[in-house]
């Protein structure tokens, strides 16, 4: 049976690739299997290294290069496919999407998986079962995370990097190197068992064992971190001068196109319900995006008298609303209101999700009846680089939704930042693993930027983040209701840049690779 599968070029170059790759997603958030990775990158590497060693003999008939790349092409395709399935959700809000359904499971997916395909073949015809190939091969699969997560408008979406999610102790070392070479030592880690089929090469034991006390070492450095940023904060708690009160709501309202300004106003009495102002008590409140879809901040400001009626000059409101320019621009963005409805500040958001906020080559698209698939026939427009909101001493920075997957907002933030807000609909995911995977990310966010992260999400995850990604109190995808803390004001810690390390951690393993080739 075995030996069948072995000889069959359709079950090693096609079907098992794509088998390892749908099984990946159980390593992500909500599932948080992470171990079925030390099974499933070390099959996936032996798969190449067999497709590489048999392509010239029992497969010659077959173009090798094309096995190569069909190998991680396909598992490309497994990943994406299991791992963003819910992005077809998104097309069932509007009848007019819901001929695409196929596209974003099918299509997407297969463009994705260009990414892995071209890894494994740049560097399958190198590789054998031996140390210096493991190198090469994750260096190869972490270039092309890279690369998928920073061309075009990139999608650094389900990194390797992302399975730890659920650990924070070991999360502590991406203040150091990044996500994309925290990625790339992950990948490495999960790699290994392949070592140990090898096991009478001494040399392998050693760099296995290298590996466990990397990663002992990691997770006691990191709990080393948590426990004195815990004390460290407990004394700020001690001076009430350095705390704000911020209350997180989550109203639960479900995603409608074509809401009446009825519909509206009640949204808005929910929210207010679900806040609970106490009118002795200085607070920020941030409600989420989207409770307001298809309206202007113009149109709701009709409204205001709901507002003032309830809030007190110590509130202030975050939330997320459509705005528009004189010039007809139309923006999704984020404001801080007083309780008279005045506009503190507004934030337009920078990374737009294509052809969900807007449509490239929209004039052309336009003429076939397409439209961006939130509601509104325009496109939004790009916010462009704007000042952090500054509330008291607090340096904020606001990232909508989509937003905060990408970690150069962060690094390319202002040096005084101290606290970063995420407001988010994510509704549009569904009753699906979306909203578990976009939380995720948060986690990543407030470690890299060693500030409190505070999430507001209409039926998603809402939640206090600290500074080490540690969550303090959360709703759940469906929960109503608030979430209330003292935030404490961290004092300026400045960010570091840290994509030339993971360049240089390329570096550092191809010269490896190249070294160690033809000795190990």
């Amino acid at each position: 049976m075995i030996a069948q599968i072995l000889s069959n070029r359709i079950y090693i170059v096609f079907i098992i690739p794509f088998i390892l790759g749908l099984l990946t997603v159980l390593s992500f958030q909500p599932f948080n299997f992470f171990f079925i990775n030390f099974i499933l990158v070390p099959v996936l590497f032996l798969t190449l290294v067999y497709v590489n060693k048999k392509s010239k003999n029992i497969y010659r008939k077959k173009p090798h290069l094309s096995n190569l790349f069909f190998v991680g092409y396909l598992f490309g395709v497994g990943y994406f496919a299991s791992g963003i399935y819910w992005i077809s959700y998104s097309l069932t809000y509007d009848e007019n999407f819901k001929y695409l359904i196929p596209f974003a499971l099918i299509g997407i997916p297969m463009f994705l998986g260009i990414f892995f395909g071209l890894a494994t073949l740049s560097i399958g015809a190198l590789i054998k079962n031996n140390i210096a190939s493991i190198f090469i091969f994750c260096a190869s699969f972490s270039l092309a995370d890279f690369l998928r997560s920073t061309l075009l408008s990139g999608f650094p979406w389900n990194l390797w990097a992302y399975s730890w999610s659920w650990l924070p102790e070991s999360l502590q070392v991406l203040k150091i190197i990044g996500l994309y070479g925290f990625n790339l030592i992950v990948l490495t880690i999960f790699c290994s068992p392949v070592l140990l089929i090898k096991y009478k090469k001494k040399y392998n034991f050693i760099f296995v064992f290298i590996l466990i006390i990397m990663f002992v070492s990691n997770y006691l450095y990191g709990s080393a971190i948590i426990s004195k940023n815990d004390r460290h904060i407990n004394e700020l708690y001690k001076d009430n001068n350095n705390l704000i009160n911020v209350k997180i709501v989550s109203p639960n309202i479900d995603l409608k196109y074509n809401l009446s300004l009825d519909e509206v106003k009640e949204s808005l009495k929910k929210l207010i319900k679900y806040s609970e102002p106490d009118k002795n008590k200085k607070t920020i409140f941030i409600w989420p995006e989207g409770v307001f879809t298809g309206y202007t901040f113009e149109e709701i400001s009709q409204f205001k008298n709901l507002v003032s009626k309830s809030f007190t000059n110590d509130h202030s409101i975050i939330f997320g609303i459509n705005t528009s320019t004189s010039n007809k621009k139309n923006f999704n963005s984020l404001v801080m209101i007083n309780n008279n409805f005045e506009v503190l500040y507004q934030y337009n958001k920078k990374k737009l999700v294509p052809f969900g906020e807007f449509l490239p080559a929209e004039q052309f698209f336009n003429k076939f009846g397409l439209k961006k698939i939130t509601q509104g026939f325009t496109s939004f427009a790009k916010g462009k680089k704007q000042d952090n909101l500054i509330f008291d001493n607090y340096n904020i920075l606001p990232l909508i939704c989509y937003e905060i997957i990408f970690p150069e907002l962060v690094e390319n933030a202002s040096n005084e930042t101290n606290l970063i807000i995420n407001i988010s609909e994510d509704a549009w995911f569904g009753g699906s693993i979306g909203p578990y995977q976009h939380f995720s990310k948060s986690i990543f966010r407030a470690i890299e930027s060693d500030t409190f992260l505070l999430r507001s999400a209409n039926q998603g995850i809402s939640a206090f983040v600290n500074n080490k990604g540690v969550v303090i109190k959360s709703l759940e995808t469906h929960e109503r209701g608030h979430i209330e803390l003292n935030v404490p004001l961290l004092q300026k810690n400045i960010r570091q840049k840290n994509d030339l390390i993971f360049l240089l951690l390329l570096f550092t393993y191809t010269i490896i690779f190249f070294t160690l080739r033809n000795k190990l």
